[in-house]
């Protein structure tokens, strides 16, 4: 629903320095619009669904919500400098109060993906770079991530969009949402073409697919990673979500397709696949083991290391062996799809092999098994999973690269998929000496109601376990700093690379690595200088308050 104003910390909407210009007669006739005011001698360079975001020159895309209709706002989109509005016919009555000339569709959300190709000229045969979608409940953000340093590696001019950034030829903005609104992510891609991008790698959800999200956009190589438990506030079943990303597997969607057959999942997806794909698998981890190890391209784990994890992909091209930077079987799983599906976009094995082979993977994944710590003392990895079969991998990675103890440190989202809950606690007390229960994002819930949830699964499942609750998260990562010691590990999984927490509808200034990091440094343990943005110096933080929410 667009309105008048937005966060100051929700990142912009990001376009093309030089848009294409058009005339509204032509969008008109390019919509089969019915037109309701003068449309004579109006040019437009742009679209948008929320007057916040709205620039002079703008078409005004209006939109009926859950409760107001975005016509209600046509006034306020005339006054920053609107130029039109594209609406269904009841919002037509509502916008003709505007003044502005009213262009009215059928249906205004099903064609917002091809009106915003038609603006910025990004459809089919626009010249774009090479775009790859990653799709899947677990890995996309990682794959994605992982798509971009390997294409950097080769020496490609590189763009992202993912859960935690936007990177647009170096240049890093942070992610508004997982993949943006159609207008926005059309807008995204002429910026990038304009800046030189060669190739740019998508994470597409779900809701992306369902609200249509990525419309208007052919994927020259779309990436299954697996589907687990996730979700279920947005869809009835796990029968609906699977079908949701079924979509991105056709021809109007991709050209290509590499699907991952750890999971049982990945086989149906290659069954209902309408596009030629290859398929890659690490028996070392899947669920499917057989089908796993028939895949066209297997991954083989050689080593686990704190710093990484060294693996061999094999396939018809033949093998390479290298590492991925961060820990877990699974991160080596991602990176193997990374790299096949780069080899499907068509470079050359060559390339890739010299680039790789021997060498390790040079990426940053922001708040993936992130480690914050140093050298002594506890490691203290933070991460972005927030599902059951994420918190059961993660730590057992952590596990198998940790001496001592380990800590698992979590929360659960509000107003999101409560049905996973007990299940989060369960496989959160399975895999860790010490659990410790904090906030997440409780949004308009209650945080007590949701850890009491979250306690119980644990406790239905290890009664015997040792298990803290501490409310707020500033408190929860100073005593759970205080309840391990040099070999073992924290593992806080949930916040990962996020900058802030929902309360209440506020996003509340919030960094579980920088917290991390400041606990450690007041135990009395080393640590290395971030990697993220900090906006004051640590010798600025008032002593007085240590559980100060920091940035």
């Amino acid at each position: 629903m667009p309105s008048d104003a937005s966060p100051s910390n929700i990142p912009p909407v990001l376009r093309p320095d030089e848009p294409p210009v058009h005339t509204l007669d032509d969008l008109a006739g390019h919509l089969d619009a019915q037109v309701q005011g003068s449309t004579a001698g109006v040019t437009l360079t742009g679209l948008t669904l929320a007057t916040a975001d709205l620039r002079p020159g703008d078409v005004f895309v209006a939109l009926r919500g859950a409760t107001r209709h975005g016509a209600e706002f046509a006034a306020t989109a005339a006054e920053k400098g609107a130029v039109a509005v594209v609406t269904d016919v009841s919002g037509a009555e509502l916008a003709g109060a505007s003044g502005l000339p009213v262009l009215i569709v059928d249906d205004p959300r099903g064609i917002l993906g091809a009106l915003s190709a038609w603006v910025y000229r990004t459809g089919r045969d626009d010249q774009l770079p090479l775009l790859f979608a990653t799709t899947g409940t677990n890995g996309k953000t990682s794959v994605s991530h992982l798509l971009e340093g390997i294409l950097g590696q080769l020496g490609v001019v590189t763009g992202l969009s993912s859960t935690a950034e936007r990177h647009i030829a170096g240049q890093i903005i942070v992610s508004r949402l997982t993949t943006p609104e159609a207008y926005e992510m059309h807008a995204l891609l002429a910026l990038m073409r304009e800046r030189g991008v060669e190739a740019v790698a998508v994470e597409v959800s779900a809701q992306a697919l369902s609200r249509r999200r990525v419309d208007g956009i052919v994927f020259d190589v779309a990436g299954f990673t697996n589907l687990t438990h996730d979700h279920l506030d947005d869809y009835a079943d796990m029968r609906e979500y699977f079908e949701a990303k079924l979509p991105l597997f056709r021809p109007e969607r991709a050209r290509r397709a590499v699907i991952s057959l750890d999971h049982a999942s990945g086989s149906e997806v290659l069954a209902r696949c309408e596009i030629p794909a290859v398929t890659v698998g690490t028996p070392d981890i899947a669920g499917e083991g057989a089908a796993a190890a028939s895949a066209d391209w297997t991954v083989e784990i050689l080593d686990e290391r704190q710093d990484g994890t060294r693996f061999r992909l094999t396939g018809p091209a033949g093998s390479l062996t290298t590492v991925v930077p961060v820990i877990g079987r699974h991160m080596a799983a991602n990176a193997g799809l990374a790299i096949v599906m780069v080899l499907e976009a068509g470079y050359a094995w060559e390339r890739v092999h010299d680039a790789l082979d021997g060498g390790r993977i040079d990426a940053y994944l922001p708040g993936r098994t992130e480690r914050v710590s140093g050298d002594r003392g506890p490691a203290v990895y933070v991460d972005f999973g927030h599902s059951p079969d994420a918190f059961e991998k993660t730590l057992a990675a952590v596990r198998r690269v940790t001496p001592g103890k380990v800590l698992m440190l979590f929360g659960a989202d509000g107003d999101r998929d409560a049905t996973k809950r007990h299940d989060m606690g369960r496989t959160g007390v399975e895999g860790s000496d010490i659990l410790v229960v904090t906030d997440h994002h409780p949004r308009f819930e209650d945080p007590d109601s949701i850890r009491a949830v979250l306690i119980e699964g644990a406790r239905r499942a290890r009664p015997d376990a040792e298990i803290h609750e501490w409310s707020p998260p500033e408190r929860a990562i100073i005593e759970a700093v205080a309840l391990v010691g040099d070999g073992d590990a924290i593992l806080w999984a949930g916040p990962g690379h996020q900058d802030y927490r929902d309360i209440r509808g506020v996003r509340t200034p919030y960094s579980a690595r920088e917290l991390s990091r400041r606990a450690l440094r007041a135990a009395g343990w080393p640590v290395p200088e971030p990697h993220w943005p900090v906006p004051y110096p640590d010798d600025e933080t008032p002593a007085s308050d240590p559980l100060r929410p920091v940035y």
